[in-house]
């Protein structure tokens, strides 16, 4: 018998944008209330069997997908005017403020995946978190990559996204299984970022204005796989830079060490990967 239970629903962001989420009920009181952000492109139920876990250990969870991608699309995505700076600065907190309506009087924390981590110190409600446990979450710099790498990395960012965007007038990702397909300013600015440094820092002074990356105090943890191509650990240490008043703490995962045969950028939201869990878990009791 299951010790939650699921809804769904929308939320309405402050420009009017209507966003998909799913919300996991504990039956008994909440230890706390969880933010799942979500990669760039990667709808909401690939977090199911992880938030499953999560709700089924007493913690209020909340998914969604982000304005232009899975149900939060609205329209023909070619006309989306979405982009990873309204994701932080629009998206973001109004889940967050249905998570704190749907659980009051909790601790709330933030589980970031890659861009859902990155992306934290864009909200203008941030402060409210107890703590931030974000999973292969980097810069994402090309300049960092393994040579191994490094042409895959280039063909996708700077010839496929100007290709798609000029062609079919958005990233077509799900050609070369990079998630959902993206709008048209998400892929421009993901590209943007990503051949400049420390990720969201290459717009400080440019698109973003308000950021409240340099004041964020609460505690963090920076988890990456050693077969992880893109969060690498130059990468990491990146993106940790642009956090720069908080405490964070470091894990680097090997597939070996757990026996599973991959974790990579992906994996660790695997149900296959459930052994690694805990490590949330233990993070959650002690902050």
């Amino acid at each position: 018998m299951k010790e939650y239970s699921t809804s769904e629903s929308t939320v309405l962001c402050t420009d009017q944008h209507v966003l998909a989420i799913t919300t996991y009920h504990p039956k008994n009181p909440v230890k706390a209330a969880l933010l799942i952000a979500p990669a760039t492109g990667i709808k909401r139920q690939f977090y199911d069997n992880f938030a499953s876990y999560l709700a089924e250990h007493g913690y209020g969870v909340i998914t969604f997908d982000n304005r232009g991608i899975g149900e939060s699309l609205v329209g023909k995505i070619t006309k989306n005017n979405a982009s990873l700076q309204c994701w932080g600065e629009k998206d973001m907190p109004a889940v967050f403020d249905q998570l704190k309506q749907t659980f009051p009087n909790s601790k709330y924390h933030l589980i970031g995946h890659s861009a859902g981590g990155q992306l934290v110190g864009l909200m203008h409600n941030a402060m409210d978190f107890s703590s931030i446990f974000n999973v292969a979450c980097s810069s994402g710099r090309l300049r960092n990559m393994n040579k191994s790498y490094l042409v895959k990395a280039h063909f996708f960012m700077n010839l496929f996204i100007p290709f798609s965007n000029t062609v079919w007038g958005h990233t077509k990702s799900q050609l070369v299984g990079m998630g959902e397909p993206l709008p048209k300013t998400v892929a421009q600015q993901w590209r943007e970022w990503c051949n400049g440094q420390g990720y969201v820092k290459t717009a400080f002074g440019k698109t973003v204005h308000k950021h409240l990356y340099d004041e964020l105090s609460i505690p963090s943890m920076w988890v990456n796989a050693i077969d992880d191509d893109i969060a690498n650990d130059k990468n990491v240490d990146d993106m940790i830079s642009v956090f720069k008043a908080s405490p964070a703490h470091k894990l680097i995962l090997s597939p070996k060490d757990h026996d599973l045969d991959e974790i990579g950028h992906m994996k660790f939201f695997s149900r296959k990967s459930k052994v690694l869990w805990k490590h949330v878990l233990h993070w959650l009791e002690t902050n």
